[in-house]
């Protein structure tokens, strides 16, 4: 016979934040985030507090979306009946908990449409993977505390902080979805762990790309304008529009305006969250116009029919011509070398040329141009200077 109670499944499913009983100690727990979970509250036999009256205390039963109202109920009487008995029902319970490695998946799995894109997403479970999963991977949720989420940082703490700073955020994010549904309680260790101090404290060193100097720049141009390959053209139209790597590859036809000679690239391959638009040059258009003939989807077409050039593919033609020790983002760094030293552009003009963000938020609330017409110019100045005759410049070998 099915156990009854004050709540039924409509109300479960419909109550505001809050507190609301079903009875014998059973409560729905509403938070104002909308996240349900169950409790009961119970008072173990023997158990005191610190006046030496009975201690009442709270036990997560599970997150509503998993737990139906019936097996809450059941649940609940089992830790009645072991509370009675003067057993801890935290101990004592047989509960269905997940272990980490079954939660992350499913944390992963929900918030697959919040990405930023795809191989964001691959980056989060990756380094749940590689360094917390073979710790803590088949570990219940709720026997995972500090010393268990320090076995994962530890080891690749000052090594590889970076990535351990990254990792110690995911699990944090694991574990408060694990609260939120009932099978953590209490501080998450992650946070206790900061907030002790436990782990030494890093100077992260800013790694900078390798970057050609400005000076070489009208040189290694020419060289890359005699070679044929897309690469080479790719190349070319990132040195001389400043962009990042996967703005170039993945520009298609439909972001390109020829009649105002503008290339607005979207928010989703943006670092910067926003879009981004980038005023095109006689050179840049002398790039991709022949281009048009392929009929591609892509700007930049790789080797199959529809897709873009690799991410390596800029970065091995740099091989293939010995230009040692540069990068491709590294070019940003020689135009923003070049708007200073030369151009003599003012701050936000380079900045912003860079998609980069400059000011406070209110300061860019009130400075909403992004300087359109005064980076076409600087722009245009930077691509005769970097195609234009280079004289007796040395070829880069």
């Amino acid at each position: 016979m099915a156990l009854s109670g004050k709540l039924t499944k409509k109300l479960v499913e419909n109550l505001g934040a809050g507190r609301h009983g079903d009875g014998n100690g059973l409560y729905l727990v509403v938070d104002p985030s909308g996240a349900r979970r169950w409790i009961v509250r119970v008072v173990v036999k023997g158990a005191k507090n610190k006046k030496g009256a009975p201690l009442r205390t709270d036990f997560g039963l599970g997150g509503a979306d998993i737990v139906t109202i019936n097996q809450a109920r059941e649940r609940a009487l089992e830790y009645r009946r072991m509370a009675k008995q003067g057993l801890n029902p935290r101990f004592n319970a047989q509960r269905e908990i997940p272990t980490f490695e079954e939660f992350a998946q499913q944390v992963h799995i929900e918030r697959m449409p919040t990405w930023k894109n795809a191989k964001h997403g691959q980056q989060w479970i990756n380094t749940l993977r590689d360094y917390a999963f073979p710790k803590i991977g088949r570990m219940p949720l709720d026997s995972i505390d500090q010393p268990e989420v320090m076995m994962c940082l530890s080891p690749i703490w000052t090594e590889k902080h970076e990535t351990a700073r990254r990792l110690a955020q995911r699990i944090k994010t694991v574990l408060d979805v694990a609260k939120s549904k009932g099978f953590q309680s209490g501080e998450n260790p992650v946070t206790g762990i900061k907030d002790a101090g436990a782990l030494p404290k890093v100077k992260a060193k800013p790694k900078h790309h390798a970057a050609m100097r400005w000076q070489d720049a009208p040189a290694f141009y020419a060289d890359l304008k005699s070679r044929n390959a897309m690469s080479a053209n790719a190349l070319r139209f990132t040195c001389l529009t400043g962009s990042r790597t996967n703005e170039v590859l993945g520009m298609r036809w439909e972001e390109i305006d020829f009649d105002a000679r503008l290339w607005t690239c979207p928010v989703e391959r943006m670092k910067g969250g926003e879009e981004h638009r980038v005023p095109l040059t006689d050179e840049m258009l002398s790039i991709i116009e022949p281009l048009k003939a392929l009929k591609s989807e892509y700007v930049f077409e790789g080797q199959k029919r529809h897709k873009p050039l690799s991410n390596m593919s800029m970065l091995m033609l740099l091989r293939r011509m010995n230009v040692e020790g540069v990068t491709v983002h590294g070019f940003r760094s020689t135009f923003r070398d070049w708007a200073s030293e030369v151009a003599s552009a003012p701050r936000e003009v380079a900045e912003m040329s860079l998609s980069h963000k400059v000011g406070s938020d209110v300061e860019r609330a009130y400075a909403r141009s992004d300087l359109l017409e005064k980076r076409r110019a600087l722009m245009e100045r930077w691509s005769m200077f970097v195609s234009g005759d280079v004289g007796n410049v040395v070829r880069l070998a």
